[in-house]
């Protein structure tokens, strides 16, 4: 059995440096996903992020969710669950404008350690896209640029909880999709696990590991990179014991920022006749996606393709 890819980016720094770099090319290429140690964030601080987040389901969200899963008959349910997630969550905005402040039931002490959390995120989300540049053979900062827009990349981070369910077999934790953005980092509970995703039509693990951040990559380097990467479909399983921690921090293009294949790529692999994915402003493939998360995302490309020829997109906004 393939053993899911973990980068020790420490590595990069030393003459095992190409070794690392291709273990991040292969996985973005096969897996869509990768586990980073070594990746500069402290352990105190994720330590710290962890028992906060713990902490503030406990106190403010644990009891929402059980009258949410009363009201809805949740517990005695016979059938398959399709239309809802066992999970509960809370959105923290970082750019182009953060929200944190504004977030009600916050500890001050919270709010402190997630925005520092969000800045080591935001450095790491950013020395990642460039490493995935340097394999693709694309400039330096090109995707950051890419995802600049007018305003700057949008950057937020879901904080869930999934509590233990006594149907695991009827209900999800967060049902299949892939992800509708750029670069997906996930700091996730080390103990209970439930994250799997889908290589080869199988549901693989993603193994719960301690102080490691899970990347994967969204719909948006699978347009940009005209398909050599991929965004892959996964889901998390709800567990009958044990309550699993969940933040996922999303470094997203900008609204307004065009999205379309990497002209460098298209002429290095003299794909110019064989562009496979449309060019589109991100906040149009956001508005399609809010409505099919669930559903597989070929038919979105498609649909913002019909979209392209009916609108006339101007050069890309950089920096």
């Amino acid at each position: 059995m393939e053993t899911f890819p973990v980068v020790n980016m420490e590595m990069l720094n030393t003459e095992k440096r190409a070794a690392a770099l291709e273990k991040i090319k292969d996985a973005c290429e096969n897996w869509g996903f990768f586990e980073v140690i070594n990746h500069g964030i402290s352990h105190e601080l994720l330590d710290t992020v962890e028992k906060f987040t713990k902490e503030h389901y406990k106190k403010c969200m644990e009891q929402r969710f059980k009258e949410m899963v009363a009201s809805k008959g949740l517990e005695g349910v016979q059938t398959e669950i399709d239309d809802l997630d066992w999970e509960s969550t809370f959105f923290l905005k970082h750019l182009p404008v953060s929200n944190i402040s504004e977030v009600p039931d916050l500890e001050d002490d919270y709010r402190k350690i997630m925005k520092e959390f969000a800045d080591k995120l935001e450095k790491l989300a950013e020395q990642l896209l460039d490493l995935l540049c340097e394999n693709l053979g694309l400039e330096q900062g090109y995707l950051k640029k890419v995802f600049y827009g007018s305003k700057g990349p949008t950057f937020g981070t879901k904080v869930s909880n999934y509590p233990p369910c006594p149907k695991p077999d009827l209900i999800k934790g967060l049902r299949a999709h892939t992800d509708a953005g750029g670069i997906i980092l996930l700091f996730q509970d080390d103990k209970v696990s439930g994250l799997q995703l889908l290589k080869d039509d199988k549901w693989i693990d993603v193994p719960p590991m301690r102080h490691s951040i899970v990347i994967n990559l969204g719909d948006q380097l699978e347009v940009i990179t005209n398909g050599k990467y991929k965004s892959v479909e996964h889901r998390v399983i709800a567990q009958p014991d044990g309550n699993r921690m969940s933040l996922a921090s999303f470094y997203n293009p900008g609204s307004d920022a065009v999205i379309y294949p990497a002209p460098e790529l298209l002429e290095k692999e003299e794909k110019e006749n064989t562009i496979m994915y449309p060019k589109f402003v991100f906040e149009d493939y956001m508005k399609l996606y809010a409505g099919l998360k669930f559903q597989a995302k070929e038919p979105r490309f498609e649909a913002m393709k019909a979209v392209e020829t009916a609108v006339n997109l101007g050069p890309i906004a950089t920096v």
